[in-house]
């Protein structure tokens, strides 16, 4: 049987337009010009005799026949790949690049980067910290944490968790109650969006049923994670993200031991809509679960032995 295939060069084309969602993209990888990609798509959309892509402006969407199509070969180039590593006995090295906000990456991801690389030693992550919204496409990002309400059109979007705000300090400072919050400073840092959802000091206060200190002594700072660490080492109360300081929490460097817990917003999990390769995948996946640990409630009796725990670290 006469196999009648198109060249394997427009057949690589279009596997990494699709899973990049780009031919600029798609042409750094294989290193040639986007000039030379959308050729090799053109002819390949000529032999197969309909169109693989939906071209829009700076972005590239595979149509229904080309979502047919693009499974097919990333599962057959991944196999070739698998084989031959295989055969040769190397194994190369996958990386997938996770963009996340300064607070997230360094109070959630980078905690859990060790437990990461025991599950997936082959696997490099690189971790992107900024609050910035970054273009994924254009900042070579595989997965995206986004910290909002959304909608977000254009990817595949995972729910993770939502977050709660609650007062925390070191246990050294020996707060008896809600009444003692006016003996030290309270930590408070800057939103970058402007939304009477913030979960600021004076939301707190309203929703505690208390008034605000009409001039609180404070301690602001222009990022989350330097006021996490602020109220680590004592140096005031902040009202700080549940999700964020939950291992402070259980370590007993902090301790939260009176509400109420006011509303954040929730983490979502972002991807590409064509990028499916396996090591994203896993990268994704881990995430998840991670994700479900952290939305389970810190326990009473943690908090209590937290609350008994060392006040330095």
């Amino acid at each position: 049987m006469v196999r009648r295939l198109p060249s394997l060069s427009s057949l690589r084309a279009f596997e990494a337009a699709a899973r990049h969602g780009s031919f600029k993209r798609a042409a750094s990888e294989l290193a040639v010009t986007p000039t030379a990609v959308s050729h090799q798509i053109r002819a390949l959309e000529a032999h197969v005799g309909f169109s693989l892509f939906e071209r829009r402006t700076r972005q590239v969407i595979l149509t229904e026949p080309g979502a047919k199509l693009y499974p097919v070969l990333r599962d057959g180039f991944d196999a070739f790949a698998e084989t031959i590593e295989r055969l040769t006995g190397r194994r190369s090295r996958a990386q997938v690049t996770i963009s996340a906000t300064i607070a997230f990456t360094a109070c959630w991801l980078v905690p859990r980067v060790a437990a990461f690389r025991a599950l997936h030693p082959d696997i490099d992550l690189q971790l992107q910290a900024s609050d910035e919204v970054v273009n994924m496409e254009e900042a070579g990002v595989d997965i995206a944490i986004r910290y909002g309400s959304g909608p977000y059109p254009g990817f595949a979007v995972t729910p993770l968790f939502a977050d709660r705000f609650a007062p925390v300090f070191n246990p050294m400072l020996k707060l008896a109650g809600v009444e003692d919050l006016s003996r030290w400073p309270l930590i408070d840092f800057q939103w970058k969006r402007r939304s009477p959802d913030n979960p600021t000091w004076s939301r707190w206060f309203a929703e505690a049923g208390l008034d605000e200190p009409a001039e609180p002594a404070q301690l602001r700072f222009s990022d989350e994670s330097h006021a996490i660490q602020a109220a680590v080492a004592g140096q005031g109360i902040a009202l700080a993200s549940l999700a964020l300081v939950q291992d402070d929490l259980a370590a007993g460097h902090l301790i939260q031991p009176f509400g109420p817990a006011i509303s954040g917003f929730r983490h979502h999990l972002l991807r590409r809509e064509t990028q499916a390769g396996p090591a994203v995948t896993a990268v994704a996946q881990w995430l998840q679960s991670e994700a479900e640990v952290t939305a389970r409630p810190f326990s009473v009796s943690a908090r209590r032995k937290a609350l008994a725990g060392p006040s330095s670290i």
